[in-house]
């Protein structure tokens, strides 16, 4: 009877928060105006044009090959990121070393600097004549000015997401799981992917459809490496500001609506998948 009376207590207690109906009120008021009330303009000028409209822009070859590379690139980058930014969380989570605050400051580089000018010091330092460019082109490796200069570029740009997202839940893993697995018998390997990826499959995919998200719109980092070659390294965003200059209005919604609506389905899957992965491995 205690215990119930204190439970029921500590529900009556005043929140440090306003109350419920003040909260909900602001995210409304805050969703609407940041985010629902531009993507809905969006949708309503793209189906002011029509769907035959938007489905013969989707099939030109250039509108196309740019949504491919887009998309394609960068969710190659969001899976490299999930590969690397999780081992990058796992070193700054679970050893202390000389430099490691350095090196932490560096992961949460592609926050603060200004994309343009990572564009350009991509652009310089894979370009032939770079100081990484110059060795890989003896080797018949270009990267500046095609995809791979993209691919760059958004692995880049993504990679503090999945190190931030993934890197506090590292912290709470019991370092006894993985003596308790090793008393048993198990390799490392068999350590890793039956004790410690399991319970941060969540996260890698949280922070995956974050550096997804961040890649389809990146465009000041990509332009310069790109070399912006239509069908070959040309963007879906360089696209429609390409389109704004020739005053095509039409021609940019529609492709601003049809990314709206790829990655709208892209990001739901990837959601699905983690719901699903929480039901079936736990979280931390």
């Amino acid at each position: 009877m205690t215990a119930a009376a204190g439970r029921l207590r500590r529900l009556k207690a005043p929140s440090a928060l306003p109350g419920f109906g003040i909260a909900f009120g602001y995210t409304l008021v805050y969703l609407g105006l940041i985010v629902l009330l531009p993507l809905g303009v969006l949708i309503a000028r793209a189906s002011g044009i029509g769907i035959s409209s938007l489905l013969a822009i989707a099939l030109e070859p250039r509108v196309a090959a740019a949504l491919r590379t887009s998309f394609g690139i960068s969710l190659a980058a969001a899976v490299i990121d999930v590969v690397f930014g999780g081992l990058v969380a796992w070193v700054l989570s679970r050893y202390r070393f000389p430099g490691r605050n350095l090196l932490d400051a560096f992961v949460d580089l592609p926050f603060a600097l200004p994309t343009a000018v990572a564009g350009i010091s991509f652009a310089a330092l894979y370009s032939t004549n770079g100081w990484l460019g110059g060795p890989l082109a003896a080797l018949g490796i270009k990267v500046a000015f095609t995809p791979l200069g993209i691919l760059v570029a958004l692995v880049f740009v993504g990679l503090p997401f999945v190190v931030r997202t993934v890197e506090p839940l590292i912290g709470e893993l019991e370092r006894e799981l993985e003596e308790a697995s090793a008393t048993l018998g198990a390799s490392r390997l068999q350590t890793v992917w039956r004790v410690l990826i399991p319970p941060l499959v969540p996260a890698l995919l949280t922070g995956m459809a974050l550096a997804f998200a961040r890649a389809v719109g990146e465009y000041g980092s990509v332009i310069f490496i790109a070399g912006n070659l239509p069908y070959v390294s040309e963007i879906a965003p360089l696209l429609i500001v390409v389109k704004l200059e020739e005053y095509d209005y039409a021609g940019a919604i529609c492709i601003a609506a049809i990314m709206l609506a790829i990655s709208f389905v892209i990001l739901l899957a990837i959601n699905l998948i983690q719901a699903w992965s929480r039901r079936r491995f736990g979280g931390v």
